[in-house]
């Protein structure tokens, strides 16, 4: 359990996690070569899930910010609304084949937690959701949604009562649990076998791109970095690949979740990466309008392509976002997932400055009704 990119990865565990560890590697050590389980998952993908989704130019939103060609591919349309589907199918395919019955999950922003429900529901599996109480909140019609699918949702109030914290809840659930539960985890980060398993099940975003296109830039907003990491995939060497981070209200320690610019690395949740950390190594508070991006830590993957300069990282702050919310919505009848938002609204500052003659592909990885009740509920929105 070693598998590193350049120095990041690895699996850092308590010792109860280790051999449950090793068996799930050992398993998709197979699976990921095996016809019958491939083929299982890309016939639900197509007959379930509803892939492909569809590349979208948005000509209008372009000439507004006086950018280039600019395409949106379409997780948004992906069935429960949200490229986290992808990897939940992929995910409890393994855990059916492990024999497992119960299905452990974490969520911010609701979205991984409502596709893993989905998923258990289709397959029969009894599901868990663990999500910060903060989360759960501002996230209510998720809570609704996964309850409905059948799914126990509890909420964390522990530390800053967001996904850091229904991790860690999460990782101590199946510690006790792992003899019959999988513990499902949401985006390409955590301890080894994870990020090479969620990129792996979300690559089939780019991969559809690219046999459509052949873009100069590739933007998408970055979380811990499975939507980013799926669609970057085929294009890495290729294309100008940009992630946005979570800007929040300002550059302060504390009132951001920009790990790649104010943060360093670190170990958090079994990977070495770079997150957001005190002088003393204590994990820091993050903040972030939306709650997908409220992380102190970014998957191991996009560690290394920010060190080798084969991807760009940048940011932008919840105003920006909320304004690009609002411009998507207004010029082309789409309206975006707040974390998505965050890869728009670099595009509205910067897009001016690209190649008149570039194509530019955004990953909008969900749509944003999880995210309207809330906006009207702070007065984002009139």
């Amino acid at each position: 359990m070693t598998r590193r990119y350049g120095p990041y990865g690895g699996a850092y565990l308590p010792e109860v996690l280790v051999e449950p560890m090793r068996r799930l590697e050992e398993t998709w050590h197979v699976l990921q070569k095996d016809p019958e389980f491939l083929k299982s998952f890309d016939q639900i993908l197509k007959t379930y899930a509803g892939r492909p989704t569809p590349l979208t130019e948005v000509a209008a939103f372009s000439k507004a910010i006086g950018g280039p060609k600019i395409y949106l591919k379409r997780e948004d349309l992906l069935h429960t609304g949200a490229h986290k589907l992808n990897n939940t199918i992929g995910q409890c395919l393994i855990a059916k084949r492990m024999g497992m019955k119960r299905v452990i999950a974490e969520t911010g922003a609701g979205q991984h937690g409502v596709a893993t429900a989905t998923a258990c529901a289709a397959m029969g599996m009894d599901c868990t959701v663990y999500m910060g109480k903060k989360d759960a909140k501002r996230q209510e019609p998720n809570v609704k949604r996964m309850e409905l699918l059948g799914a126990e949702v509890i909420a964390v109030d522990k530390g800053s009562a967001t996904l850091k914290d229904a991790i860690n809840e999460a990782m101590r659930d199946w510690s006790k649990s792992y003899e019959e539960s999988h513990y499902c985890l949401g985006s390409a980060l955590g301890p080894h076998p994870y990020p090479e398993m969620v990129a792996f099940f979300q690559k089939v975003i780019g991969e559809e791109v690219a046999e459509k296109l052949s873009p100069d830039i590739v933007v998408a907003c970055v979380g811990g970095g499975s939507n980013a990491i799926g669609i970057f995939a085929p294009f890495i060497g290729k294309a100008r690949l940009i992630g946005v981070e979570g800007g929040g209200t300002s550059s302060k320690l504390g009132e951001h979740a920009v790990r790649f610019q104010g943060g360093s690395p670190g170990v958090l949740h079994g990977t070495y990466t770079y997150l957001l950390q005190d002088q003393y190594g204590q994990i820091v508070e993050t903040s972030s309008i939306s709650a997908g991006l409220d992380y102190p830590a970014v998957g191991p993957m996009h560690a290394f392509l920010h060190d080798e300069k084969k991807g760009e990282y940048s940011s932008a702050t919840d105003q920006e976002a909320l304004e690009a919310f609002k411009l998507l919505s207004k010029t082309e009848g789409i309206i975006p997932a707040l974390e998505s938002a965050h890869a728009l609204a670099y595009l509205v500052r910067e897009a001016k400055h690209f190649p008149k003659d570039s194509v530019v592909v955004v990953n909008l990885s969900g749509r944003g009704d999880k995210d309207l009740p809330e906006l009207f509920k702070k007065g984002h929105l009139p």
